[in-house]
């Protein structure tokens, strides 16, 4: 049985997308037939093609046309000014009227990084009504005095057209400035913005040197895009080594998705010493986070027995569980339908049980 691994084609920065190609092959014993139409053919499975989860936009709106939260930035105090580190600490605390009343002395006197704190109070209604003008124009005073995380926020409220309108042009400049100074966020979002084609012009080397430099700096997201990067060479060499100590990194940090590639990395082994049983347990991690994919791919390895104990009941329950969540399966429905009246009533119940109507 060899679990498919998960392809990330194309993305957009607000409307992200991706098309893959899915597939199960599991043990000799079970018949098969592809998804789209249903066809006898001996001892293999070819699932229908799903959307497949892409690089997200780090700490940016969600694709809406409702109003959303603006981004969200933790500023940073210098560790010479025990003032800010006070404001620092109470936003930490959730003290956020405390830290408002701290931040705003500390910004009337000139501190950037206090000024990033009355921006990230006001854009996420901490402690203070939300005010995306004002937390706009708190920025961009903390942006102009050389702070990154403030370029950052400031250049998503500009993208998203909060406390003024669009600006993508001035986007792009915020983000290229905070990704020279370090910030990872900015990287990240710029790269999705070089892959995507709309906003700047095209350029996947681009793209993967932003996420190179954010993957660097430990952020999750670019880690688990570089990975797919590494494994399909876009914009850089095919390096499935590379790859798969990418996606265990991202895993390290519970990156849900990068949990499910690094786990069928490791049931195949592919760039990776093969370890099913390592590969079911973080099969199990990622299903109990609610990972539709997980889900179905645990149900496979639960019910063929494959790398953990045979449990149809509860590879079932996980069936039934991932079709609630968007990943149907019709060879498993088929293989339910024949499962004995009694597993079938335990497999719902459970099922039942871990959605919670019961």
């Amino acid at each position: 049985m060899k679990l498919p691994c998960i392809t990330m084609l194309a993305t957009l920065l607000l409307t992200a997308s991706a098309a893959a190609q899915l597939q199960i092959t599991p043990p000799a014993t079970t018949p098969s037939a592809p998804a789209e139409k249903p066809k006898p053919k001996p001892h293999t499975i070819t699932k229908k093609k799903e959307a497949a989860p892409a690089p997200k936009p780090s700490a940016s709106p969600k694709p809406s046309p409702s109003p959303q939260p603006a981004a969200t930035v933790i500023p940073a105090p210098p560790n010479d000014d025990p003032n800010v580190d006070l404001v620092f600490g109470a936003y930490q605390r959730g003290q956020y009227k405390t830290a408002f009343e701290l931040a705003t002395g500390r910004a009337q006197a000139g501190d950037p990084k206090a000024m990033t704190m009355l921006g990230e109070l006001y854009s996420n209604a901490m402690g203070i009504r939300r005010d995306y003008a004002k937390a706009a124009e708190w920025y961009k005073r903390a942006a102009d005095a050389g702070d990154r995380e403030a370029m950052f926020a400031l250049a998503m409220l500009r993208i998203s057209g909060r406390g003024g309108p669009v600006d993508k042009n001035e986007a792009v400049k915020l983000m290229a400035s905070a990704a020279k100074l370090g910030e990872p966020k900015a990287a990240y979002n710029l790269a999705l913005l070089y892959l995507d084609g709309q906003t700047l012009p095209q350029d996947v080397r681009r793209s993967a040197e932003l996420l190179r430099q954010a993957a660097d700096a430990g952020l999750p997201e670019a880690q688990y895009a570089l990975a797919t990067f590494y494994k399909e060479g876009t914009g850089v060499p095919k390096d499935p080594e590379r790859a798969v100590r990418l996606l265990q990194a991202a895993s390290l940090a519970d990156n849900v998705d990068a949990e499910v590639e690094y786990a069928i990395a490791m049931f195949n082994g592919t760039g990776t010493p093969k370890n099913q049983p390592a590969a079911v347990a973080l099969l199990r991690k990622a299903s109990r986070q609610g990972n539709a994919i997980a889900q179905n791919r645990l149900a496979w390895v639960l019910i063929n027995g494959v790398g953990t104990p045979m449990d149809k009941v509860e590879g079932f329950k996980w069936h039934l569980v991932a079709k609630t969540g968007g990943k149907g399966d019709p060879e498993l429905d088929k293989q339910f339908s024949e499962l004995p009246a009694e597993d079938r009533a335990k497999a719902e119940a459970a099922a039942r049980k871990w959605l919670g109507t019961k």
